[in-house]
């Protein structure tokens, strides 16, 4: 057979459309031309190929290679189609019969010595393959990852002389079973926080409605400490959540084996990222950090500190859950459904309202720091929260430790269930045709929240989102309806 069919996949965002890796040989001079949209590294194939097969003890033909990337407007990317384009030529070539092929889709790069490595993009193949019943190939070293897909059935191959002795039948490769996940690196535990009670009961709120929260307060209060307790009391992640957030991570960076652990994400990027390293981005888009965050918790410490503009980016997908990035030949949608959880300091010395040190800073100081943060983007955030500095009496008394970080997951827990059989969504993402319905006032709740929202002169966005946190007030106590108690305390935190 001169003309031969394989199966492939390519990477556009989470998904990964199908690609026919066409390989026809033909008499001529001996050449070998990839088409089909090829970038750099996809060209760079037909040496690593050629390589690859005369080293695991094959015949490459001298006869003129034609490989077609069907289909041809997609960009084709990376190493991931080097197996793929040499199990072609050994096919078309009669070394390799064609019909062991067709139930199988490939996907890794090739070593000069025929050993597969790994690509990124394996999780988000494994659900498409999958969902057409087809095996997938891939290098040892990510096969857990792909093998967690439910209903997949995944095949690691060290080298491409020990997958076509599978494929011929000769010595069968046994079916790579889901790996168990790794040892959860627990999160930091909330009975180490000592003191700060009203923080901790803000942690509790953001987490039994998903809401974002900015802590601010001079330095050392703890803002960090308490930031990184959050992830510890959300509710464990769903499995569509697990998978979704296993595929993003593996689109960033191919996951070694066992390199999974089944838990929410914290990002903690530092405050001289690039808005693209936030969003995402490049020339080859790449998710940012607050993908990588989805279902998890994004911390921005020394919020201010961050660039006006990478501020900025944030704010849709805040409200949308996603962001598009647009080229000029395709656009790509990652999810990022993040809580934001950001920290500053109330001035550019951080003693401003400090009872024992004396703020250094003049007003003109003070102004041109707040100004680095927009007001859209502190109304988005629906809990404000200061964090005040303790004595050392209060530091160094006797540990007398809180709750545990377990007890108010419980909490928590309860709460998000209800939200879920309720509306089937958090409350921080309560839409305007249900806010009506499940956040109904009664007349002396109605009327003080006008008088106080008149007062504080509120936005639309933020009367709503005070509107949610009353909501989740409520709800951690498991009441019904919203109390006047909800509404003081849930105005308590707007800016």
């Amino acid at each position: 057979m001169e003309l031969s069919v394989i199966y492939s996949r390519a990477l556009s965002g989470i998904d990964a459309p199908l690609v026919e890796v066409e390989t026809h040989l033909s008499n001529g001079l001996p050449a070998f031309n990839i088409v089909g949209l090829p970038e750099t590294a996809v060209r760079e194939s037909k040496d690593r190929v050629r390589s690859a097969i005369l080293n695991s003890h094959f015949t490459f033909p001298d006869r003129r290679i034609t490989v077609n990337l069907a289909p041809a407007d997609l960009p084709k990317e990376g190493g991931r189609f080097d197996l793929p384009i040499a199990l072609g030529i050994l096919s078309a070539s009669g070394q390799m019969p064609q019909h062991s092929l067709a139930q199988h889709e490939f996907l890794a790069e090739l070593a000069l010595d025929g050993s597969l490595r790994p690509v990124p993009g394996v999780v988000a193949a494994a659900v498409a393959a999958s969902g057409k019943g087809r095996q997938l190939v891939v290098a040892t070293a990510c096969a857990s990852a792909a093998a967690i897909v439910p209903g997949s059935r995944v095949i690691a191959a060290p080298d491409i002389l020990t997958l076509c002795a599978h494929l011929n039948g000769s010595e069968k490769i046994a079916v790579t079973q889901a790996g168990v996940a790794a040892t959860v690196q627990g999160h930091p535990d909330l009975c180490d926080v000592v003191g700060q009670e009203g923080a901790r009961r803000a942690l509790e709120i953001a987490a039994g409605g998903g809401h974002n929260l900015l802590l601010w307060g001079p330095p050392g209060t703890g803002k960090t400490l308490l930031a990184s307790r959050l992830p510890g009391i959300l509710p464990p992640p769903a499995p569509h959540e697990v998978l979704l957030g296993l595929a993003l991570r593996d689109i960033d960076s191919p996951s070694a084996e066992g390199d999974f652990v089944f838990q929410r994400p914290f990002r903690n990027p530092h405050h001289s990222a690039s808005a693209a390293a936030l969003v995402g981005g490049g020339s080859k888009p790449r998710p940012g950090e607050i993908s990588l965050a989805h279902g998890g918790v994004l911390f921005l410490d020394e919020l201010p500190e961050f660039s006006r503009h990478c501020l900025e980016v944030l704010r849709e997908p805040m409200e949308s859950g996603e962001i598009t990035l647009a080229r000029a030949s395709h656009r790509i949608t990652y999810p990022a459904r993040f809580q934001l959880v950001a920290a500053m300091n109330p001035c550019p010395c951080g003693y401003l309202g400090d009872p024992d040190r004396p703020c250094r800073c003049t007003p003109e100081q003070i102004q041109r720091y707040r100004s680095r943060v927009s007001g859209p983007l502190l109304d988005r955030i629906d809990l404000h929260v200061q964090v005040s500095r303790l004595t050392p009496r209060e530091l160094l008394a006797p540990a007398t430790f809180g709750e545990a970080s377990a007890v108010v997951q419980e909490r928590v827990y309860r709460c998000r269930v209800l939200q879920e059989e309720r509306q089937g969504s958090p409350n921080s993402q309560l839409s305007p045709d249900k806010l009506g319905r499940i956040c109904a006032l009664g007349k002396a709740e109605s009327k003080s929240l006008i008088s106080a929202a008149t007062q504080m002169h509120l936005s639309g966005r933020g009367l709503h989102r005070t509107l949610r946190v009353a909501r989740t007030l409520a709800d951690l106590e498991q009441s019904k309806s919203i109390g006047i108690a909800h509404i003081t305390e849930a105005l308590a935190y707007r800016y």
